[in-house]
């Protein structure tokens, strides 16, 4: 009973420490883990690699998967680039493995542990920011280093009870026959699956096989076998997590699943040879690293056959899995929302998306003085309230001081965009006349104003095509850029100026008979919509760029400085 108890007791501290490790190095990494991945996924190769990297220091996969699916919903990411960041999560996240084999198992770090979750413990509370992230990783840290020890505790009186020879011999191991053999192999693939099954943690099921090897309780042989079932096991808790998600969430899964299901077939198909070779290599190199290894090089070796056939299988999984959903359905994914920077990101894609189609419209209205149709200011409308209710639904603010001030300027800019939308829809009716100031100096300058937003909003679509040199997050003020803001200030400074003067000289027409008031009242009310049109244009595009209204003012006295 003292055995059961101190296995699960130090399984439970193992998870437990494994989950607020994790949450304080995904606090420290805060908005970089987004930005990383996001500039290093230009190539499934490069995705790979940096995916590794990224989820063996933040020790989670499903932190990376999640970012992942927001990226490529918010279209920051292709899918095959997504794809390529899963393959080096599964791989990074075998690195608690080699800590296990290295450290925990050889010696008992139970002492040093207590203090350092005392430490940990005193920063999370004393502390702010990054260093009570970090305080938390520590304490998280430690809190696993107690739980390997008190797991290997338990493991020591499992031993006494239970040796490898009560195990099913597996395929491979001299004198074992091969159906027996891979009837041995299956029914340990299945354990080690129901153990990652019911922990939820393939690195803490692994914890457990490194740990009943090094009792003595299974052998070599039956340790990778155990492993193959608990690196498919892993695939279970996305499976269920895409139940009910987006499109692009179920593929992603499928593609973990399938991932995961080719890498054990050729492990299997491996084994006979695998196992001969540790055996042998068991004789200079202790098991437990071996078992690391193994656990290393067969997630290595799945990435390695799939990473060049990406492409083909990309195609395979959206077939298996078609989306039914609009580009807007699929960019406003409600599991993105566990990552506000994500979220807040794809909100401001989507308003320079109706930014660009609004000011298009504008400028068709100004060019041909008949009201585009009604259809696509309602389709915009609509586009924009789906923004705002997807905002809506964020339960944590972001992190960071300046991502706040981008949520602030994200709403700023949905704001402004959403009037200049219900400006152009008004009440007229498509292909009627519209209230376009007679005066062609005064259409100008809005034209200009429109012009000019449309290359800002456009520059904001055009990062969603990733490149090796391109900018996947955007905020950044270029000097080209800062020229298109520049403009648009002073087309709609301009615009507002010649508007004041405008209506003091047409109501001043109707004195001497040139225009009734109805007419001159008319051409007001057409040059003030298109000074607010400007205006909003204008005001929607310094926001989606980060810029209150004193940087936007700014921006002509800084062009020297930039350029």
């Amino acid at each position: 009973m003292s055995t059961a108890i101190a296995i699960l007791g130090g399984v439970g501290l193992f998870l437990l420490g494994m989950t607020i490790m994790t949450d304080g190095l995904k606090a420290m990494a805060g908005s970089a883990l987004r930005t990383v991945l996001g500039k290093a996924a230009a190539t499934p190769s490069s995705g790979a690699f940096w995916g590794a990297l990224i989820t063996l220091l933040v020790q989670s996969s499903s932190a990376v998967t999640m970012t992942t699916i927001g990226l490529v919903n918010a279209a920051l990411l292709t899918f095959q680039q997504g794809l390529g960041l899963v393959f080096g999560a599964n791989v990074g996240t075998t690195g608690t493995g080699w800590l296990v084999a290295l450290i925990g198992v050889r010696v008992s770090l139970a002492a040093y542990a207590l203090p350092m979750i005392f430490i940990g413990v005193m920063l999370r509370l004393l502390g702010s920011g990054r260093a009570s992230s970090s305080g938390s990783a520590l304490a998280g840290f430690a809190l696993l280093l107690y739980g390997l020890s008190t797991l290997q505790e338990g493991m020591g009186g499992l031993a006494q009870s239970i040796n490898p020879a009560d195990l099913p011999a597996v395929l491979g191991v001299p004198g074992v026959g091969p159906f027996s053999g891979l009837v041995g192999l299956a029914s340990l693939i299945v354990v080690g699956l129901v153990m990652t099954a019911l922990m939820q943690s393939s690195t803490a099921s692994i914890a457990v096989t490194i740990s009943a090897y090094f009792a003595g309780a299974v052998s070599l042989e039956q340790g990778a076998a155990l492993i193959i079932g608990q690196n498919i096991g892993t695939a279970t808790s996305s499976a269920l997590a895409a139940i009910g998600a987006s499109a692009t969430a179920k593929r992603l899964a499928l593609a973990y699943v399938l991932f995961k299901v080719i890498a054990a077939l050729i492990a299997v198909v491996a084994f006979p040879l695998t196992a001969a070779l540790m055996r042998r290599l068991n004789a200079s190199i202790d098991g437990m690293t071996l078992l690391a290894a193994y656990h290393t090089v067969y997630n290595v070796v799945g990435v390695a056959v799939l990473l060049p056939a990406t492409q083909w299988f990309t195609r395979v999984v959206e077939r298996l899995i078609p989306s039914k959903q609009t580009a807007l359905q699929r960019a406003l994914d409600p599991s993105t929302l566990s990552s506000p920077v994500i979220a807040v990101e794809t909100a401001r894609r989507m308003v320079a998306k109706v930014l660009s189609t609004a000011t298009t419209s504008a400028t068709t209205m100004l060019a041909s003085g008949t009201r585009p149709a009604m259809r696509n200011a309602a389709a915009a409308a609509s586009a924009l309230g789906e923004v705002r209710d997807y905002l809506s639904e964020l339960t944590e603010p972001p992190e960071t001081q300046a991502e706040r001030l981008r949520m602030t300027n994200t709403l700023h800019a949905l704001d402004h965009t959403l009037r200049l939308v219900e400006i152009l829809a008004d009440n007229d009716q498509p292909g009627q006349p519209a209230r376009v100031a007679s005066d062609p100096h005064v259409a100008g300058l809005c034209k200009e104003a429109m012009d000019a937003a449309q290359s800002v909003a456009g520059s904001i679509i055009a990062e969603s095509a990733l490149s090796a040199h391109a900018t996947p997050i955007g905020w950044n003020v270029s000097p080209e850029l800062a020229v298109m803001l520049a403009d648009l200030e002073e087309a709609a400074s301009k615009l507002a100026a010649e508007q004041r003067d405008y209506r003091a000289a047409t109501l001043a027409a109707v004195m001497p008979g040139k225009l009734t008031a109805a007419d001159a009242f008319a051409r007001v009310d057409a040059a003030r919509r298109l000074d607010r049109i400007a205006h909003h244009a204008w005001r929607a595009s310094t926001h989606l760029f980060g810029c209150d209204d004193e940087e936007a003012e700014d921006f002509a006295a800084n062009l020297d400085d930039m350029g």
